[in-house]
């Protein structure tokens, strides 16, 4: 309820503000008059009343009618005569519009612990229903939803999942030569994925992009120990010419240990980072439990599934049997002989290099080096940002600006948006910055959503240089930002960061010529771009200056005096009511144009003690000054907030390098500098990722020790992971992405991809090794047993991450890091690691020849020993069984007799 004041009546009725707040509160109050006839334990009444008053007033007309002075003739003033009354707007600081038509912005956000999708639908589901009940010429649209690209880049995940699918199987099928064979390991694939979403379930996780990326990088991982059992099978029946079942039982054997060293090897890889915590730990627990889990389903699928359907499936090798051969056979039958030449021609290559020492230690030193290197140039970063298809257009128009001016500003840049094709609805907020969340006359903000992915030819980059092009002479200083890259998680894309003023005095000039100065020297860094902060402290003011010995002459409370121009200028509200439900306050102030200009101060009054209405310029006078709109604190300091942008061809991790560069070289003492949102958590991550990949190597090391029950063979595995992380940063590098959290994740899993094909070709080699074979002959023969599963896992791998690599669309960024870092790892260490895996396993093993660290210490591996304690248990059982049985025959056959 407004009740707009006319100080010039007020002034003929010799009436003050003050009067009428006490006429209101006087005449429009709830009353408890109580009850007649209650009891009161003297005498009976027959019949009891509640007494009731209307309460407050809910009604334009019952406050108009509100009697504010009256006299023994009957003469009244009542507030229709010295003011207008009417249901209005309790805020008039904000103009709203949509696609340039007046509208009413509602901002949602969810509360901790909801699902965002979750929370989503139910509010759509509730417009839907209140649109139903909506006045004809009313309608809804939603302007921003996180869910669209959410779901955008759940669905872009879903069919990169079917396409790594499909590839896998292709290369499986290549390799393994019939559709039966591909068929095993293929069933493996969703067997492990079921029970991946058992274990995602236990653990709490839901469906989201890192558990999504987690399972197509886990297609190629999961077919890896069904794959090398079923090659494994081929090969025992082809040498040996067993049949499968008998292939099977010889097979496990061999190998079942291996698929335990592998398991329990890449387990440990994902383990360590479960246990993170952070922003950052949320990634790398929901990737580490998925990837965890998936392996681990997939090794009891290889040790349980698959010898089984091995057996059913597979049929023996029959010799002189002739088919004939089509078009796909004599392919394969290419391939089979091609890749037979390939291995002779890398064990030749062995030959000549496994001896040779210095060769295998300078190649790992050139590796490093090229780490070292390539991990200078590569840029940075926290969490990429990607085209979520909506812009944040930052308005600010010179301070003093009205709030029409702002607006002008805002629908100019809409008629701007409207041209372009991209650009689906715009959504206006003139007095409202949504980054800082503040509020004032010279602050706008756009909200610009663009068409689905599909139907625009421009990125969300594209568009905002079009609009910085098109936008450069509105007036006023308009800044393009994306949302942020985790919906939430900061108020924006880009960087954020407060300046803080930490001397003992406040003198906010000297602040803001601080800020400006700082914000001159980030501008001439070429990292930044899109720099801007709201803090100014030239905003034009008026200072009021009483003389109070005038002010006392004339009889004026100084007090009295101010508390009117207050309601009068700035308003006050001390009541309410309740209409419709609602609870409505009631806003005392002077109308709108008896406080326009400074000089309409001149014409307001105040009444002294006397009765008498004294003019305000009688002993009030007006300074005209600068100082700051709004003043904002940040750990209890003076702050100015900064916004900015990474410039074209730097991450956010360069920008931040850049600002603390140039705060240490420009801030005065007494200065410093505070992140905020994401970069909160990116600049005080420092050198995190390191650490992370100490942890982990520090528990495959330990894994592995007890594995081999040595501390110098696991040193094989080890030693052979700089190759791939070299190949990762270079795919990176051409690829044109940045080390970020999507990066490091990859690059985590090439840990364990990667040491897994170290785990075969030393498992194989120990095996060889205690069977009499000389170091020299183990290692060249398990290199050379083990080097068709290795590249038939690690191409299947691969294939299933291209999918990722050449990713468009929503979400398509993080698909092409995590991709790139995979691919460009697992190739360049797949292709050189079996060159190098061997060099190194010679050496070591060469190194603990005839040592023991313990007497009586086995040289087995303890999944191995496992295995064969396991295998020799069955053989036992067997026995036994077989004994029974036959004990059994033969009292049955003496009974008969």
């Amino acid at each position: 309820m407004r009740v707009w004041l006319k100080p010039d009546r007020m002034r003929a009725y010799k009436i003050s503000a003050e009067e009428v707040m006490e006429a209101l509160a006087e005449q429009s109050l709830i009353a408890r008059p109580g009850r007649l006839g209650q009891s009161s334990g003297i005498d009976a009444q027959a019949f009891e009343y509640v007494l009731i008053y209307q309460g407050q007033f809910s009604e334009p007309d019952q406050y108009k009618n509100i009697i504010v002075r009256s006299n023994e003739k009957g003469e009244q003033v009542r507030i229709r005569d010295i003011a207008e009354v009417e249901l209005g707007s309790e805020f008039f600081d904000i103009y709203s519009t949509m696609d340039g038509k007046p509208s009413a912005s509602i901002v949602l956000k969810q509360t901790v612990g909801s699902n965002a999708s979750d929370v989503i639908a139910q509010v759509k589901e509730k417009l839907k229903e209140l649109a139903e009940v909506m006045p004809p010429s009313i309608d809804y649209k939603v302007s921003y939803d996180v869910s669209t690209f959410l779901n955008a880049s759940t669905e872009q995940v879903m069919h990169t999942l079917r396409d790594a699918f499909i590839l896998v199987a292709l290369v499986v099928f290549i390799f393994l030569g019939d559709w039966r064979s591909t068929l095993i390991p293929i069933i493996a694939v969703p067997v492990s994925m079921i029970g991946t979403f058992f274990i995602m379930q236990m653990f709490g996780l839901s469906i989201n992009l890192i558990t999504l990326f987690a399972l197509v990088l886990s297609i190629g991982i999961v077919v890896d120990n069904a794959i090398v059992v079923v090659e494994a099978v081929h090969a025992k029946m082809e040498l040996e010419h067993l049949a499968p079942y008998n292939a099977v039982q010889a097979v496990m054997g061999e190998i079942g240990g291996a698929i335990i060293a592998i398991t329990l090897m890449m387990v440990s890889v994902f383990i360590p980072i479960a246990f993170m915590t952070g922003p950052v730990g949320v990634f790398y627990r929901q990737f580490s439990i998925t990837m965890a889990g998936g392996i681990i389903i997939s090794a009891v699928v290889a040790l349980t599934l698959t010898p089984v359907l091995c057996a059913m499936m597979l049929k023996p090798h029959v010799d002189g049997h002739v088919k004939k051969r089509n078009l796909l056979d004599r392919f394969l039958a290419w391939f089979n002989k091609g890749f037979e030449r390939l291995t002779g021609g890398y064990v030749k290559i062995l030959d000549r290099v496994v001896a040779r020492r210095a060769l295998t230690f300078g190649a790992l030193i050139v590796f490093c080096g090229g780490i070292y290197l390539s991990g200078r140039v590569l840029p940075a970063g926290f969490i990429p940002s990607e085209d979520q298809g909506t812009i944040y257009a930052i308005i600010q128009t010179p301070p003093g600006s009205t709030l029409e001016t702002t607006n002008k500003v805002a629908h100019q840049l809409t008629q701007i948006c409207e041209e372009i094709p991209e650009v689906e609805s715009v959504s206006s907020l003139a007095g409202y910055e949504i980054m800082t969340e503040g509020r004032g006359s010279n602050a706008g903000t756009c909200l610009i959503d663009l068409k689905p992915w599909h139907d625009r030819h421009k990125d969300v980059h594209e568009v905002m240089a079009e609009l910085e092009l098109k936008t450069k002479n509105l007036g006023a200083v308009i800044e393009y930002f994306e949302p942020p890259a985790v919906p939430g998680f900061g108020s924006s894309g880009g960087f954020s960061l407060r300046m803080l003023d930490k001397t003992n005095g406040t003198d906010y000039h000297e602040f803001d010529r601080v800020n400006k100065e700082f914000m001159a020297a980030l501008a001439k860094r070429k990292e930044l771009t899109g720099l801007f902060t709201f803090y100014a402290a030239n905003y034009p003011q008026y200072e009021i200056k009483i003389d109070n010995q005038a002010a006392m002459q004339k009889g004026v409370s100084i007090g009295k005096a101010m508390e009117n121009l207050n309601i009068l200028i700035g308003s006050t509200y001390e009541q309410g009511f309740i209409r419709f439900g609602r609870f409505f306050k009631v806003y005392v102030q002077s109308g709108p144009e008896y406080r326009r200009y400074p000089s309409d101060l001149t014409a307001l009054f105040v009444k002294n003690e006397e009765g008498e209405m004294v003019p305000y310029s009688s002993f009030m006078r007006f300074e005209k000054s600068l100082g700051p709109n709004e003043i904002t604190r940040y750990n209890m300091y003076n702050s100015a907030a900064i916004r900015g942008l990474p410039a074209n061809g730097f991450t956010s991790g360069d920008a931040i390098n850049a600002i603390k560069e140039v705060a240490k070289e420009n801030l005065p003492r007494g200065y410093d500098i505070a992140w905020e949102g994401l970069s909160y958590d990116e600049a005080g991550r420092g050198n995190e990722a390191i650490y992370i990949f100490l942890v982990v190597l520090i528990f495959v090391y330990l894994v592995l020790a007890a594995q081999y029950e040595s501390f110098l063979l696991p040193l094989v595995v080890i030693l052979s992971l700089p190759v791939g992380v070299l190949g990762s940063f270079l795919m990176l590098k051409l690829m044109g992405l940045a080390n970020d959290v999507y990066a490091q994740i990859g690059i985590i899993m090439l840990i364990g991809l990667l040491g897994k094909n170290a785990v075969l070709i030393v498992e194989f080699a120990v095996q060889k090794q205690r069977a009499g074979a000389t170091i020299l002959e183990a290692t060249i023969e398990g290199a050379r047993a083990r080097f068709r599963p290795i590249l038939m896992t690690s191409f299947a791998f691969i294939a299933g991450l291209i999918p990722l690599v050449i990713a468009t669309g929503a979400g398509a960024i993080g698909n092409r890091t995590i991709g790139s870092s995979a691919l460009g790892g697992m190739l360049v260490g797949t292709l050189v690691g079996v060159l190098v895996i061997p060099g190194l396993y010679y050496v070591f093993a060469t190194m603990i020849k005839g040592r023991k660290l313990i007497k009586d210490e086995a040289d087995e591996p303890v999944s191995e020993e496992f295995m064969r304690r396991d295998e020799e248990g069955m053989r036992y059982r067997e026995t036994v069984r077989m004994l029974t049985g036959r004990m059994r025959e033969l009292l049955k056959r003496k009974k008969d007799e």
